[in-house]
């Protein structure tokens, strides 16, 4: 099982950035890495017991952040893709200049090319204040 990973800061930066670019109507997709679910229950609790339950009802193996049909109205640019609507009136960027996705690709967390070590994670989960009162009552993490 594999999941995308960003910090509420990248968002936020993210999301700031694409409401200046956009012309609207189109689907920003940061470039981001991922990273398997039991690499992140090793960042947490290094050493930790795992029980696999399996996949609960509803739940994915990997996400998808565009999909086959999206890549093909689909520009890649260094740090992320952007969708542009398929509707015939929709003039936007006109080409925007970035690379086309071949046919079949797809951007999907366990595909992707970046990922996150158990390391980075750690680092990434040091951003984050502790609330030292719940640690010692062995409550962190609620």
């Amino acid at each position: 099982m594999t999941r995308f990973w960003l910090t509420l800061t990248q968002g936020v930066h993210f999301v700031l950035r694409s409401i200046q670019e956009m012309q609207g109507g189109e689907v920003f997709v940061p470039k981001i890495p991922s990273m398997k679910v039991t690499d992140l229950s090793e960042a947490i609790a290094p050493g930790c017991r795992v029980i696999n339950v399996g996949i609960r009802p509803g739940e994915k193996l990997h996400e998808t952040l565009v999909s086959e049909d999206e890549a093909r109205h689909c520009t890649e640019l260094d740090d992320r893709f952007i969708i542009a609507p398929t509707h015939p009136w929709w003039k936007g960027h006109g080409e925007i200049a970035g690379s086309r996705m071949p046919d079949g690709f797809r951007y999907s967390s366990d595909t992707n090319p970046q990922w996150l070590t158990v390391n980075e994670l750690r680092n990434l989960l040091g951003e984050f204040p502790v609330d030292e009162e719940k640690e010692r009552a062995g409550l962190s993490g609620i």
